[in-house]
C-alpha cells in the first residue's frame, strides 16, 4: 500500500485544498474540533431519542438534523458542500431501496426516519473533518495502518469466529482496502471507518435498526448486526462524492472558480 499518497512526506502537513476554497467567514468560534465534538454527541443523542419517539418525534429530529447539517455547511467550501449533497442524495436512494423496499435492514418503526438523509451528510462531514485534522495528517501512515489492522481483525472475527457469520462485513473490508490503496481520499476513508463504526454499533445496540441474518435478495449472504466494516460500504458514497463534485462544479461555476474547486488534496477531498 503506497501510503506516501497521503501527502505527509515531510513533518509539516501540506497546504490543503479545503483551506483554499473555504469561504472567508467572520469568526464564529466554529472549528473542526468543535464540529467533531458536536457530531459525536449528536449521533448518540438522536439515536437515543429515536428509541422512544413516535413518527412526529422523528420528524422533529429530522428538522433539527437538517438545521445542524446546513449550519455546518455554512462553514465549508463550495466543493465540500457539493460533495455532501451528492452523499445525501445517493445515501437516501440506497436507504429507501435497501431498507424501505428490500428490507435488508429494518428501522424500529419500519420506515426510514426523517433524520437519516441529513444524518448521512453529517457522517460524511465528520469523516472528512477527521481526515483533515492536523494530528491525523501528521501521523497519516499510522492511522492508515491501524485502520487496516483493526478493521481486518473485526472482519475476520465476524467471518470466522462470530456465532452470527458476517460475510458482508468481510466483503466490505476488502472494499475498504481497495479505497485505501487506490483512492485519492485516503484519510477520508480512515475517518469514515471511525465515524461509521461508531454510528452502526450505537444504532444496532440501541435497537434503532437491525440487519437481517441474510440478504433479502437471494438469501445467500450472511450479515452481522451490524456488518463489521460498514465503512467499506459507505466508502462508495465517499468515492462518488469526490469524483463527481468537481465535475458538477466545473459545469455550474465560472471557469476560475471551477479550477479552484478542483485543487483537491489527495489526503482528504
Amino acid at each position: 500500500m503506497d501510503i506516501n499518497r497521503v501527502g505527509v512526506q515531510s513533518s509539516a502537513p501540506a497546504p490543503m485544498a479545503d483551506e483554499v476554497t473555504r469561504p472567508k467567514l467572520p469568526s464564529t468560534g466554529w472549528t473542526d474540533q468543535r464540529a467533531l465534538v458536536l457530531a459525536f454527541i449528536w449521533i448518540p443523542s438522536v439515536l437515543w431519542c429515536d428509541t422512544w419517539v413516535n413518527l412526529t418525534g422523528q420528524l422533529v429530529l429530522g428538522v433539527i438534523t437538517w438545521g445542524l447539517l446546513l449550519w455546518w455547511l455554512k462553514h465549508e467550501s463550495t466543493l465540500v458542500r457539493a460533495q455532501t449533497a451528492i452523499v445525501v442524495v445517493l445515501a437516501t436512494i440506497i436507504e429507501y431501496v435497501f431498507s424501505g423496499w428490500l428490507g435488508v435492514y429494518l428501522y424500529r418503526l419500519d420506515h426510514v426516519p426523517a433524520y437519516v438523509p441529513p444524518g448521512h451528510g453529517l457522517v460524511y462531514l465528520a469523516a472528512l473533518t477527521i481526515g483533515r485534522l492536523p494530528y491525523v495528517r501528521a501521523h497519516a501512515r499510522a492511522f492508515v495502518r491501524w485502520t487496516v489492522v483493526l478493521a481486518g481483525a473485526w472482519a475476520l472475527w465476524g467471518f470466522l469466529i462470530s456465532p452470527r457469520r458476517d460475510v458482508l462485513g468481510f466483503f466490505w473490508y476488502l472494499c475498504l482496502l481497495g479505497f485505501l490503496k487506490w483512492g485519492k481520499s485516503t484519510l477520508l476513508y480512515v475517518g469514515a471507518f471511525i465515524t461509521v463504526s461508531y454510528l452502526e454499533i450505537l444504532g444496532t445496540t440501541m435497537g434503532v435498526w437491525a440487519w437481517q441474518p441474510f440478504d433479502t435478495i437471494m438469501g445467500w449472504v450472511p450479515m452481522g448486526n451490524p456488518p463489521s466494516i460498514a465503512a467499506g460500504g459507505y466508502g462508495w458514497f465517499d468515492l462518488y462524492a469526490t469524483l463527481l463534485a468537481p465535475v458538477i462544479l466545473a459545469r455550474w461555476l465560472p471557469r476560475r472558480d471551477a479550477r479552484l474547486a478542483q485543487r483537491v488534496d489527495d489526503s482528504v477531498v
